[in-house]
């Protein structure tokens, strides 16, 4: 039976060696922190580096019309069309208004399922961000009875 210093003594050399090889998550994560901390919808999609979007019916977005509690909403974002590079899930009145990032390429079908906190009602975007830099969107309002961001 391995005692506690041992225990310890092994993590030490396995956190050694993920050191040595960069495998630490903190260095593995990839993303856009100004994204994530921007507040509007226009702010996020500056940060990716995305064009004005535009409505479109190839995407779709996915979730209750009326979520009775706000700390977990089902939501759902995808799209039909070739070329997307981002699926984005974005809910406007949030505190971060970027909930989710999906890096797409051509063998990942565009299709994701999420939950999200909601602090209040608020309109919910799925953005497809396509190679090219267009954005496209499709809308949808949730209204929320009991908020899940503090509320």
């Amino acid at each position: 039976m391995q005692t506690r210093r041992e225990t310890l003594k092994h993590s030490a050399i396995v956190a050694g060696l993920l050191a040595t090889t960069g495998l630490f998550p903190q260095y593995a994560l990839a993303y856009n922190k100004g994204a994530f901390e921007a507040k509007s919808v226009s702010d996020v999609l500056k940060a990716l580096g995305a064009s004005a979007p535009a409505e479109s019916k190839e995407v779709t977005i996915g979730g209750p019309d009326i979520a009775e509690n706000g700390a977990v909403v089902p939501l759902t974002a995808s799209t039909s069309l070739t070329g997307v590079k981002h699926m984005l899930i974005l809910v406007e009145k949030n505190p971060s208004t970027l909930v989710a990032q999906f890096n797409v390429t051509d063998s990942v079908e565009p299709n994701f399922a999420t939950r999200s906190k909601m602090g209040q009602s608020s309109d919910v975007y799925a953005v497809a961000i396509l190679n090219d830099g267009k954005a496209l969107f499709a809308k949808k309002e949730v209204k929320v009875t009991l908020g899940g961001c503090g509320g």
